[in-house]
């Protein structure tokens, strides 16, 4: 049977890229198929692998500015050539569901989410710096690309969505249903027990929809210590409004970060995310986390268990979470035994149990 992977695109190393790494790694003869791709941004082992691009990356400076030519890419996705294949995979938050699929041929999607800034479009920019005539155009591309997403979505035989949250949005959006396979956490990566340092922490794009404000914000207020880990277009706001406690590391390598979120008091994770991968990594690590209590983390965080939850987006309900977290004492190893629960050996065996049922009613129909 062949096998092809397709990616939104491979120009930053994120949650999303770690997944196509593991999928690399179960179907190492399957070529990744990708709208761009940075192999120096993505690292190994994604840079050494076989990964077929399209011709958006012959665009003029597409690495700084791969957003402005957001209306290309459900074209670009489209020009793959997959005949010949028996199985496709998409690896999709936007564009790559949107593959044309061999007659014959099985399509499973693993979706990140359906595509976040066109369903949520006033929620996505709210906080962002465009001026109303940008965001008057953008609304206008952003009608068409959620007609582009929903069409798209009739070429998917079989939906796996990352989290329960997420499987909403594949009902509320393409009215389909969707089995759920949480991704997987790389378990082994981090060493519980150690004695924790006095700071918090954030692992994170520093992109304004991930709420970093809050978590500057309330730490500023409480002086209390934070080391924030990343970058992006919101670190020059976020710095304005910290105070003498609060660090800005930047991009770490990994065996930092391991480091940090090892030797950290709490992780905060202040923003909506789909799934929330970091407090996973802090539970392994033997830490416990603050979430907001919506989205994604209700299936990965027990509050009172291996972290504490805050329900308003508020610099004060947070701060009240820093202070219940740090008010006991956490047991490390049984933080790392719920992580466990979510290693890339158990999300192997969920995944390919949906791919082989999906093949299986295929091969029924036929």
């Amino acid at each position: 049977m062949k096998v092809a992977i397709v990616h939104d695109y491979l120009n930053q190393a994120g949650g999303a890229e770690r997944v196509v790494a593991v999928l690399h790694r179960m179907f190492p003869d399957a070529p990744i198929f990708a709208t761009l791709f940075d192999p120096a941004a993505v690292g190994e082992p994604l840079a050494s692998a076989d990964v077929h691009v399209s011709w958006m990356q012959r665009l003029p400076g597409w690495k700084t500015h791969f957003k402005a030519y957001l209306p290309l890419y459900p074209f670009a996705v489209r020009s793959f050539d997959l005949r010949g294949y028996d199985l496709i995979i998409s690896s999709s938050s936007a564009w790559a569901k949107g593959v044309r699929v061999p007659l014959g041929a099985i399509h499973v999607c693993y979706c990140y989410t359906p595509m976040r800034w066109a369903w949520s479009f006033d929620g996505y920019v709210q906080r962002s710096e465009l001026d109303f005539v940008s965001r008057e155009a953008a609304r206008i591309v952003m009608r068409w690309l959620r007609q582009w997403d929903v069409r798209s979505s009739a070429g998917v035989d079989r939906f796996i969505a990352i989290s329960t949250d997420v499987a909403r949005r594949i009902r509320v959006s393409y009215g389909r249903e969707s089995d759920v396979v949480f991704p997987p956490v790389d378990v082994e990566r981090f060493t519980p027990g150690r004695v924790p340092d006095d700071f918090f922490l954030v692992v994170s794009r520093l992109n304004s929809y991930k709420r970093i404000d809050l978590a500057v914000r309330a730490c500023t207020a409480m002086q209390a210590r934070l080391v924030v880990v990343g970058d992006g277009a919101d670190r020059v706001a976020l710095e304005r409004v910290a105070g003498p406690t609060v660090t800005f590391a930047g991009r770490l390598t990994d065996p930092e970060v391991t480091t940090m979120i090892e030797r950290c008091r709490a992780l905060i994770l202040p923003g909506l995310e789909d799934f929330g991968l970091t407090p996973l990594e802090a539970n392994a690590a033997g830490r416990p986390v603050v979430a907001f209590g919506a989205g994604g983390v209700l299936d990965t965080v027990r509050d009172g268990v291996t972290g504490v939850l805050f329900h308003e987006p508020t610099p004060d309900a947070l701060a009240a979470a820093l202070h219940a977290v740090t008010a006991r004492t956490w047991d490390a190893h049984a933080l790392r035994a719920h992580a466990e629960q979510f290693s890339e050996a158990v999300f192997r065996e969920r995944f390919l149990a949906v791919v082989r049922d999906a093949l299986g009613h295929s091969e029924g129909r036929r």
